[in-house]
């Protein structure tokens, strides 16, 4: 490896989104973490807006073993990890099963399957309660989305934003790209994975991941819940609550945001 590219193993920020957005999510992220040293590597699972790019399970734990694969076949062997919504669980798995590889981990408005915690108010009056059964229900969604998707993913969207919402153009941008043919179907086989994921997250509470956690939440989205549901599958979480964001803190509050996530890195992860 030369020189160029040790230094990029060391600076490495791996950026997974979750569901129903895109890359865009990270806009605001990408050129501050650039400004303070690092090399964001933004990451599209399959599912999250795209097909199924040759993933032949939807299991986190399957997404997370695939993906250390990937980024060792590009030359990425050390580096921090920043998850969102299922990027965020997919993020832990990672960090559990190449703890060599993960220097430190970023969750942004995720709670793992199967951790019991309860989002406080005012969150708890404005997170989607509806999402979750109705994409797990066989056929259903399926039945319904078709030519509804404005209806759906906008729904979703705009109730998760809170009182801020998001960019009127992005949301747009969000709701297209989930139009595309095969996506709806990939991305629903997130949820429907859950018997396995709740049982591999019963293993992580077995034993806890050692890489330090940042949790972040959303004050009007999942807040403390974060770091709550975190601190039984961590040995180190630190939690931050965004006071004005819904479930989108790197879009609702970006210049905060980067800087609680820039400070924790340098912290932990570090650029040379």
């Amino acid at each position: 490896m030369d020189p160029l590219d040790s230094r990029r193993d060391v600076t490495a920020v791996v950026l997974l989104h979750g569901w129903p957005v895109t890359d865009q999510h990270w806009r605001f992220l990408v050129p501050r973490l650039r400004d303070a040293g690092f090399d964001p590597v933004p990451v599209t699972l399959p599912g999250l807006g795209i097909g199924p790019d040759g993933a032949a399970s939807f299991r986190k734990r399957d997404l997370a073993v695939r993906l250390r694969e990937e980024l060792a076949a590009q030359g990425l062997t050390r580096f921090a990890v920043v998850g969102h919504d299922w990027g965020g669980t997919v993020a832990a798995f990672l960090a559990s099963t190449a703890p060599e590889a993960v220097t430190a981990l970023v969750i942004e408005e995720e709670i793992l399957p199967g951790i019991d915690v309860s989002i406080p108010t005012p969150g708890s009056t404005h997170y989607p309660d509806w999402h979750g059964p109705f994409n797990r229900a066989p056929g259903l969604a399926e039945a319904l989305v078709a030519g509804r998707e404005d209806a759906y993913y906008g729904a979703f969207l705009r109730q998760s934003a809170g009182p801020a919402g998001l960019d009127p153009a992005v949301l747009r941008s969000y709701i297209d790209t989930y139009r595309a043919p095969g996506v709806l179907e990939t991305g629903l086989a997130h949820y429907r994975s859950r018997a396995d994921d709740l049982a591999d997250v019963a293993q992580l509470r077995v034993a806890p991941m050692s890489a330090p956690v940042l949790a972040m939440g959303g004050r009007y989205a999942m807040g403390s819940a974060v770091a709550e549901g975190l601190r039984p599958l961590a040995a180190d979480v630190s939690g931050v609550v965004l006071e004005e964001s819904g479930h989108y803190p790197a879009e609702q509050e970006p210049e905060p945001t980067a800087r609680a996530i820039i400070e924790f890195l340098q912290g932990h992860h570090g650029a040379s």
